[in-house]
């Protein structure tokens, strides 16, 4: 998922990059097993503040602590915090042994140099979805080990597209006919969140890659044909002009209360909506523009990273921490308690039988890809232009054509 700071991540290339220069000149590390002696803890640094993932991934760390003999120390910041946790830890040479990372932020760390390849600790990323190993890769080299992952797909409630008659649509005009109908009253057919954030570009890749939108350059016949079809469901009165300010939480809110009878949403909002009493849902892969299309989806989740510390030893039990992690086993446990899916392709079917919910996201996983995959550390530049455009042609101020290019070219 996109949650970050646009402040943070704007200024993080030239930030991280002074953090580690000053890193390889002075070698770093951290107490506890360093100077080649033995290892008894790691320090292991992530963003899972929050519950059901503080607890969840709390568990798996300390197994994984005790299954490769060592204590774990660990720190879980806010999301937003985290880089700036990082960059500050960089500078002062008090890098974590073990370092989480949203995937799109990992090019951008691993371009300092502040990243150790996971080759030389023995590592692959060999049989993983390759959306999943390509986020984790920087210059041909692997930077990261990625457990589970995650994408968005069209959340609908069954009711009342029962009680309509409407079928879950699968293409644009279907989608376009259904969010029609089932608006009604104070119930709009369909949300979605266009943000002016990380979260409000992610919601809107699906509809652009699926089209043929390229973010090395928004400002194409593709991407204003995706952005006009969001643009037409606010207009039209089936999707609320709040879209704007909703986040990906707003919008599953709506849905949960009955204003939305369908959404565009991910997996990490399942636990939410089984708190709604009476609310009986499904989820299916984003509509694509003409029938027989394959959706493309953006991958979110996290990876597992080791810093260079400048202690061999400190590293190679990291390295030892992120294998455990990424056991057949665990991502299954993983994916299962926190609703997402493993990143291995074998684990599919497994999986799926296990989890039958998760049908949907695993199916939507195969065929979805990184955001930093063709723009690298580039990407939130990217980003940025996308969400600009979205709020420019839906809040009237361009047609969106126009809309991308003057976000493409200001």
């Amino acid at each position: 998922m996109a949650r970050r700071g646009a402040s943070l991540r704007t200024a993080l290339p030239a930030l991280v990059a002074a953090a580690a220069l000053g890193l390889s000149a002075c070698g770093g590390g951290s107490g506890g097993g360093g100077g080649g002696g033995d290892v008894t803890s790691l320090r292991v640094l992530d963003y899972y503040n929050n519950e059901p993932g503080k607890s969840t991934w709390g568990r798996k760390i300390d197994e994984c602590g005790q299954q490769v003999g060592v204590t774990i120390e660990r720190e879980a910041v806010p999301g937003p915090t985290l880089i700036a946790k990082v960059l500050q830890q960089a500078s002062s040479r008090t890098l974590p042994d073990v370092l989480m990372l949203d995937n799109p932020d990992l090019q951008q760390i691993a371009a300092t140099g502040a990243l150790a390849p996971i080759s030389d600790f023995g590592l692959s990323a060999d049989g993983y979805q390759e959306g999943v190993k390509n986020a984790s890769t920087f210059e041909g080299q692997v930077y990261g080990l990625q457990p589970i992952t995650n994408s968005i797909g069209l959340f609908y409630n069954v009711d009342i597209l029962n009680q309509a008659g409407i079928t879950p649509p699968k293409t644009w005009d279907e989608l376009k006919t259904a969010a029609a109908a089932l608006t009604q009253g104070e119930r709009y057919g369909v949300a979605f969140s266009a943000i002016a954030d990380y979260e409000g570009a992610w919601q809107f890749l699906p509809f652009m890659w699926t089209n043929g939108g390229d973010e090395t350059n928004i400002a194409s016949p593709e991407t204003a044909e995706a952005l006009q079809l969001w643009v037409d469901l606010v207009n039209s009165g089936s999707a609320s002009r709040s879209v704007v300010n909703w986040s990906q939480a707003d919008v599953m809110e709506q849905f949960k209360v009955g204003n939305a009878a369908m959404m565009v949403n991910g997996p990490w909002q399942f636990p939410a909506l089984d708190e709604a009493q009476g609310l009986n849902y499904e989820v299916v892969p984003i509509p694509v523009p003409q029938a027989g299309d394959t959706v493309v989806a953006p991958l979110g989740g996290e990876t597992w990273t080791i810093p260079q510390t400048g202690d061999p030893a400190r590293q190679a039990k990291a390295a030892e921490f992120i294998a455990c992690l990424n056991t057949d086993e665990n991502q299954i446990a993983l994916a299962s308690a926190l609703t997402t899916v493993p990143t291995k392709t074998a684990l599919r079917e497994r999986f799926t039988t296990e989890v039958p919910r998760m049908a949907a996201f695993t199916e939507i996983v195969q065929t979805a890809r990184a955001r930093t995959g063709k723009l690298g550390a580039e990407w939130p530049t990217a980003a940025t232009r996308i969400y600009t455009a979205m709020q420019t042609a839906i809040t009237g101020g361009a047609a969106p054509l126009q809309a991308l290019q003057q976000a493409q070219n200001g």
